[in-house]
């Protein structure tokens, strides 16, 4: 087990809730900014102006410069590698797709991070959790069921069809990047690993300078850099929110994301959520549900890998 280090669960809860509605505004400027500008340069500002709540928080506790000392500098690169991906289809889903959407398909990743944890970390799972995890697949599918098969809802397009397929591989990198992150935690802080995220993506994205960014106004410049600074402050008050309840207690809070996800695409973008889109989210949601509250009938505690998580959609 691995308490929180101050028993506060409201604070805890209160620290989560507002992380998930920063990272929804992270969300939001990065799809009214990506009609206008690449992915990679998205990527870019989005990893390199949150080190600016980063740092600060780092500082704030006395970590730095220490967070830079890592005899795991390979893995950190590994896993930037595959989290830098998660970045660039999650943003890339987010241009093509209404929030809520990408939002909903994202809930996938913990389900299938309950698969690659068998697989490579040699996590016992039984019936229960097994059968979670179908049924969430399942109902990631009906979500799909409004862009591909042969009952399309009206409206969808090619575009939305390949942004939905996008974000489901997005899922799938999402759930490698936290299998690493489960196996990383126990000789590395949560803040060295985001750290390195942040600077590994920085670079990432700067390489595809040479593929044709667009020079952005002032607006712009504002509207990305306030992107990075929404996706660290998320990333701070996510971390924060570990330190004062269990993951069983605050993890479930992680929802919330589809409440501002279906305001945001209500009030922002004037998009109408389909009833197959709900039926599966709830689908989904339940199903992740149950994943939390067997893991902690169990006792098993996920604080310290949930709090060095990089949400790239408000939960992916």
């Amino acid at each position: 087990m691995d308490p929180p280090e101050h028993a506060r669960p409201l604070v805890g809860i209160a620290l989560k809730v507002a992380s998930t509605l920063s990272f929804t505004a992270m969300a939001t400027l990065i799809k009214l900014d990506s009609a206008r500008y690449p992915i990679g340069e998205l990527v870019f500002f989005r990893s390199f102006f949150a080190l600016i709540p980063v740092f600060a928080w780092v500082a704030w506790r006395g970590q730095f410069p220490a967070v830079f000392h890592t005899k795991r500098f390979g893995r950190h690169f590994v896993r930037s590698v595959t989290g830098g991906c998660t970045m660039f289809l999650g943003f890339t889903a987010l241009s093509l797709l209404p929030i809520a959407d990408a939002t909903a398909i994202g809930y996938a990743a913990p389900l299938m991070t309950v698969v690659l944890a068998v697989l490579f970390l040699g996590e016992k799972v039984r019936i229960y959790r097994w059968s979670a995890v179908i049924v969430g697949l399942i109902g990631v599918l009906v979500i799909l069921s409004d862009y591909v098969g042969p009952d399309v809802e009206a409206g969808a397009t090619e575009r939305s069809a390949i942004g939905a397929m996008i974000a489901v591989v997005g899922a799938f990198l999402g759930a490698v990047t936290s299998t690493q992150v489960r196996a990383m935690v126990h000789t590395e802080g949560a803040g060295t690993i985001v750290v390195y995220f942040s600077l590994f993506t920085s670079l990432f994205g700067l390489f595809t300078l040479p593929f044709g960014w667009v020079m952005p106004d002032l607006f712009g410049i504002l509207s990305l850099i306030a992107a990075g600074v929404f996706g660290g402050l998320g990333q701070v008050l996510m971390t924060q929110s570990f330190r004062y309840g269990g993951a069983s207690m605050i993890a479930p809070f992680d929802y919330t994301s589809m409440i501002w996800a279906l305001i945001v695409s209500l009030l922002v973008f004037n998009t109408w959520p389909t009833e197959r889109m709900l039926l599966g989210t709830g689908i989904v949601v339940g199903a992740g549900l149950f994943v939390i509250f067997r893991e902690r009938w169990l006792g098993i505690e996920r604080a310290r890998s949930k709090r060095a998580q990089t949400p790239t959609t408000p939960l992916n």
